[in-house]
């Protein structure tokens, strides 16, 4: 049995894992979904105060709440950010980390880095006009039907504080563990080409590809576990 950790991506909570959740019990392990401040069902919290740090730290506190050991650790999307900065200050307590379809951050990128210029401003004129980043459409995520309206119900506004905020780690110890890359191809959204790109041509990477959109675990959420319970029974 493994302790897997899950962390949600930009605008999403940790409601998006729900088809997800039922397939890792049955194999035995011990799940523990993170919702990150002021997203979610944490909503409520939104709050200019929230950084990238806020978000680490909401990371590193749950898994020593649940006393996690060589726990495999995820990331999606705006995740893998999250989850590299909390890797970094939780050393052993983390094992494998797995990036689904994230954004994989050098020492010193903030989320905003890999964007292209285009996005950086749009985004950062929200943040200036409301102090959030606005979800986009489900559709951007290969989403549609029922499966889009049902995230589309529940996304919420991501906390601006987050964008522009710098992420330091050590490069040479996260280089040393363990990293899985799920990169989903079809639909695959732009924002996160430069992260597909830069695990295909580092070391120490294993990637696995998946044909749906990017977020699945709504849109392929037995494809998904597949993966998550083939690292977690190493």
């Amino acid at each position: 049995m493994a302790d897997i950790v899950l962390v949600h991506g930009a605008w999403h909570g940790s409601w998006c894992w729900r088809r997800v959740l039922p397939l890792l019990w049955a194999a035995g392990h011990r799940v523990v979904p993170v919702t990150l401040s002021g997203l979610g069902e944490r909503a409520h919290q939104l709050s200019p105060a929230i950084t990238l740090a806020t978000h680490v730290a909401d990371v590193v506190t749950a898994v020593r709440a649940e006393e996690c050991a060589d726990a495999v650790l995820v990331g999606h999307s705006y995740g893998g950010v999250v989850v590299t900065g909390a890797a970094d200050r939780l050393g052993g307590e983390v094992g494998r980390l797995v990036y689904v379809d994230a954004v994989v951050p050098e020492p010193g990128d903030c989320w905003s880095t890999q964007n292209p210029p285009s996005v950086q401003a749009a985004r950062r004129a929200a943040i200036a006009a409301t102090g959030t980043i606005p979800p986009p459409p489900p559709s951007a995520f290969g989403l549609e039907g029922a499966d889009g309206e049902w995230v589309a119900r529940r996304q919420t506004p991501q906390p601006g504080g987050v964008y522009d905020d710098p992420l330091t780690f050590d490069a040479v110890r996260w280089a040393a563990r363990p990293r899985t890359y799920v990169a989903c191809t079809s639909p695959a959204l732009p924002t996160i080409d430069p992260s597909r790109q830069l695990v295909r041509g580092q070391p120490g990477w294993e990637v696995v590809e998946l044909a749906t959109g990017h977020d699945p675990m709504v849109s392929a959420p037995e494809e998904l576990a597949a993966v998550l319970l083939d690292v977690a029974g190493r």
